[in-house]
């Protein structure tokens, strides 16, 4: 029996589409078989999947002229309905349902958004259905793209509270050396909390996305460091997914922290959604930063606030050397903040339950 009850499966381009771009109906059929596997264990999966470009590639052609944004728009709206056919297909011949969820990064930065994508997931997972989550290329251009669909499965993880999060790839894990050498080899075990780690990633990306390993690496630090075992493996190996949650087979686990909250992961992964700056003295982040107690952030400690927010809204905290520690969210507005800076005995401005500390 596995020890993960939810699971977030991701599995990239060069998983689903052949070298030519096309898409892979055998590795695809295969993913299906497994994910439908972990279903009958009773395990809840969510399949968070990129090939609608690599769908559309082989259905449409696009006509010359256009920019490269809007061949991806159109190629990802066309491609988007032949993907999906394809899982209900496949699924279909295991009597089980899937849905499709498409998102943005907005999605995900409005607290209200989130909490009712939040619930469509629940609600889904509750019926036995298969969510199938890509990112909505119609309308992601620019600021409102993912890096790739590595950071979005982060953040559908850490919304729906997944126990794990399968990043499924054309390789097997991190390796300790160059791909091309005979003697490298899959770290099979990574803490999270240790940079070093970074010194083992190349910058490269794969043929047809357009993330690389540098992205999973930090997508899925980022993941461990909120409570999710976070696994890097090549989804091309036959029945990986089984052995992974069965302790077995080739790939790279970030081990999970203590979880956090609901609410602290959406803090988290809002990096950059705040409303607010506030800027704290030696003391107040000594307090903060220390790890042998939990506090708020109370106004005695705070030194100057930039921007207009109100009670609700994201504030990005930092020293006063401007290294930032940690994001929370406002108790009461920039007015009162203001009329209570740098004064005893008054209501914290960020409430523990409602702070997180980059770690």
């Amino acid at each position: 029996m596995s020890v993960f009850q939810k699971v977030v499966i991701k599995v990239g381009t060069n998983v689903l589409t052949r070298e030519d771009g096309l898409l892979d109906m055998t590795n695809i059929s295969h993913l299906v078989d497994q994910v439908a596997h972990l279903k009958n264990k009773g395990i809840e999966v969510i399949l968070v999947s990129s090939g609608a470009v690599g769908a559309g590639r082989a259905t449409f052609k696009v006509p010359g002229g256009l920019s490269r944004v809007v061949q991806r728009q159109v190629l990802s709206a066309i491609g988007q309905v032949r993907l999906m056919e394809v899982y209900r297909q496949l699924f279909g011949n295991y009597q089980l349902y899937c849905a499709q969820v498409l998102a943005t990064k907005e999605d995900f930065r409005d607290r209200q958004h989130y909490l009712n994508m939040r619930n469509c997931f629940d609600a889904l997972l509750r019926d036995h259905v298969v969510p199938v989550v890509n990112e909505n290329d119609v309308v992601a251009v620019t600021e409102l793209m993912f890096t790739d669909n590595d950071e979005l499965a982060g953040l559908v993880a850490a919304m729906t509270n997944a126990d794990a999060l399968i990043i499924l790839s054309s390789v097997d894990g991190l390796l300790d050396g160059p791909p091309e050498k005979a003697d490298s080899k899959v770290i099979p075990l990574i803490d999270p909390a240790d940079p070093a780690w970074l010194e083992y990633i190349l910058p490269s990306r794969s043929s047809f996305g357009r993330g690389g390993m540098h992205t999973k690496f930090r997508v899925a630090q980022k993941a461990a460091k909120v409570g999710i075992a976070t696994f890097i493996a090549n989804g091309r190996r036959v029945g990986i997914l089984e052995d992974i949650l069965a302790g077995q087979g080739i790939s790279t686990c970030f081990q999970a922290s203590d979880p956090l909250s609901n609410v602290k992961k959406w803090i988290a992964y809002n990096e950059l959604g705040y409303k607010g700056k506030v800027f704290i003295n030696e003391g107040a982040a000594d307090v903060l930063l220390s790890q042998e107690r939990v506090s708020s952030l109370l106004p005695v400690g705070i030194i100057r606030l930039e921007g207009t927010f109100e009670k609700g809204d994201l504030l990005s905290i930092y020293q006063e050397n401007g290294e930032r520690i940690g994001l929370g969210i406002a108790q009461y507005d920039s007015d009162t903040a203001l009329a209570y800076l740098g004064q005893q005995g008054q209501k914290e401005l960020v409430h523990y339950d409602y702070l997180v500390i980059d770690r």
